[in-house]
């Protein structure tokens, strides 16, 4: 399939038709890298990239996902603490940044999601459990996620949805409601934030 080179078209001819990717099987982003598989001639695609000026996505561009949320996980306290807050005000302060999914992995439609500023950060927990339920909202490092089926894991859950169907639906034409470059917004349910 050919894929556009940039948004807008900009970029150096790097297939046949400019501003446009040769042929590809699939196309995979990463946290720091871009897999194209079935690429026909790897060296001279990265050889043309090198030079590609990609311009930088619009911070506000399409529509947000809004995540609902009880605020009532188990590492809830634990990630007060690492923020230096009370467990009241962890909601309110993660609910008021507007997150985009950076890219997928781990499980079918588990989305790493990026917004949170750097000093926001918190480590994976020590011991991961080996069943995290569907819809418990986590943090681990930069990224925040939702879980959308039932998994092992090791971030620090803050959090529940309370219906995590949506997430993950295997009748629609895209299963995953959390695809790269989704924003996200999370709300937070009893009056929480």
């Amino acid at each position: 399939r050919d894929r556009p080179a940039a948004p807008g078209g900009r970029g150096r001819q790097v297939g046949t038709v400019p501003g446009t990717l040769p042929p590809v099987a699939e196309i995979v982003p990463g946290a720091r890298t871009v897999l194209l598989d079935g690429v026909p001639d790897p060296g001279e695609l990265a050889r043309r990239l090198a030079d590609w000026d990609v311009p930088s996505r619009p911070a506000d561009d399409g529509g947000v996902v809004e995540i609902h949320v009880r605020y009532d996980g188990p590492d809830l306290a634990d990630v007060a603490a690492l923020w230096g807050i009370g467990t009241g005000e962890v909601a309110a302060r993660h609910s008021s940044y507007t997150y985009r999914v950076a890219f997928c992995g781990f499980a079918p439609g588990f989305g790493y999601l990026t917004g949170l500023p750097p000093h926001l950060n918190v480590p994976r927990r020590d011991t991961p459990r080996t069943r995290v339920p569907a819809g418990a909202v986590a943090l681990a490092g930069p990224y925040s996620a939702v879980y959308p089926r039932a998994t092992p894991g090791g971030w620090q859950i803050i959090g529940t949805m309370p219906d995590p169907a949506p997430l993950w639906d295997l009748t629609r034409a895209e299963p995953a409601l959390l695809t790269p470059g989704t924003r996200v917004r999370f709300v937070a349910e009893d009056g929480a934030a």
